[in-house]
């Protein structure tokens, strides 16, 4: 099969679809791979290293666009819609239901778009999304701890405090990947933190872990309002597999914080969770809606784009070797990983998707 890997599209996004040693792997199996010029080279992999793997490095999106199947790390971009093509595959983070007009897009290409975020494994876990949300559950609270200085708009809170004066309380609404590695790197720096989940067992492991130095709460409206109002830092981590993001956190309750506190919002390609949340970019991260600094930038692990791209192709290689090898009838074969395929051919095949979207669902087998 004619692979191709283009050079990321978005703003400063610096991860790449596949390695070097992805490249060899598909090479060594028959297919011919294309990588377009310096897809790699901001996180260390070089078009020499792919053209020694084998690749064919080309200068021209068009070429890596005219293969079967592109493999990439961030959703379509305007500039790429016009090289798309009918029947082609398209493994990447899709993130369609935020975007009517990228869906449209898609959808009028009439190609198979198969989305990282929604891939399941035997276990019903998210594989490939997985390493994505620890880094950036973990970058989270870095992060969080910048946007907390006075240059930045921030209240002047120091996350551990020091002697005499009590640490940041930070608050984690959702105690899945992102939020648990959140909680991790939080509580190692000293925080005050409070994690809110509706799922007791996740709950109940993270206060095994943590021995009370983690606080756990049930996640209810009244809860999280309750708990917000008092946080410095607010971390959203969030998921709902396949569907928006709801609204949890509501402007009356960012109005009762303290001004300058942070919201980041981790979910934001999936709509985020408060009312006030609206994508931002690396470019232009940070913005103040209610006295509030808000961090809502969608692919926060491009910010350590090559420890993101290591992370995220040693889990996509053994899907695209099978999409490589079979096409969509490898999809056909595996029920986890048909869980992916969001549009096909100009319809909607995801139920999370189509629902979100107002959208007709097609039954695909």
């Amino acid at each position: 099969m004619l692979i191709g890997v283009p050079k990321e599209a978005k703003s400063l996004e610096y991860r790449v679809g596949m390695t070097p040693a992805g490249v060899d792997a598909l090479i060594r199996r028959g297919h011919t791979v294309w990588i377009e010029r310096d897809a790699g080279t901001r996180c260390g992999f070089a078009d020499a290293d792919y053209a020694a793997a084998g690749a064919r490095v080309t200068a021209a999106a068009s070429d890596v666009y005219a293969c079967d199947l592109v493999v990439k790390v961030k959703e379509l971009q305007a500039v790429e819609y016009a090289l798309l093509r009918r029947g082609q595959i398209v493994f990447a983070f899709q993130q369609l239901a935020p975007d009517p007009t990228l869906l449209q897009a898609v959808l009028d290409a009439r190609i198979a778009a198969i989305a990282y975020e929604t891939v399941e494994d035997a276990a019903g876990r998210l594989p490939l999304l997985a390493p994505m949300s620890r880094i950036a559950g973990r970058m989270a609270v870095q992060i969080g701890a910048w946007a907390l200085q006075m240059g930045n708009g921030g209240s002047g809170v120091l996350l551990p405090g020091i002697p005499g004066v009590p640490p940041a309380r930070v608050v984690v609404v959702g105690a899945g990947v992102a939020g648990r590695n959140a909680v991790q790197i939080a509580a190692g720096m000293g925080a005050d933190v409070t994690v809110l989940d509706v799922d007791l067992e996740r709950l109940e492991a993270l206060d095994a872990i943590y021995q009370g130095r983690v606080k756990t709460c049930h996640s209810t409206p009244l809860a999280i309002a309750e708990h917000i109002e008092q946080a410095d830092l607010v971390i959203g981590a969030l998921l709902i597999r396949g569907r928006l993001s709801p609204k949890l956190i509501t402007r009356p309750v960012l109005r009762r914080m303290r001004p300058g506190s942070v919201l980041l919002d981790i979910g934001i390609d999936q709509g985020g969770i408060a009312e006030t949340s609206r994508m931002s970019s690396h470019a232009a991260p940070l913005y103040v809606e209610e006295g509030i600094v808000h961090y809502c930038v969608p692919n926060i692990p491009a910010a350590c784009a090559r420890t993101a791209t290591l992370a995220l192709t040693q889990a996509t290689l053994p899907y695209v070797v099978e999409l490589a090898a079979h096409g969509l009838a490898a999809v056909r074969a595996d029920r986890g990983f048909a869980q992916g395929l969001q549009v096909v051919d100009g319809e909607v095949a995801h139920g999370g998707l189509a629902a979100d979207c107002g959208r007709p669902l097609v039954t695909w087998s």
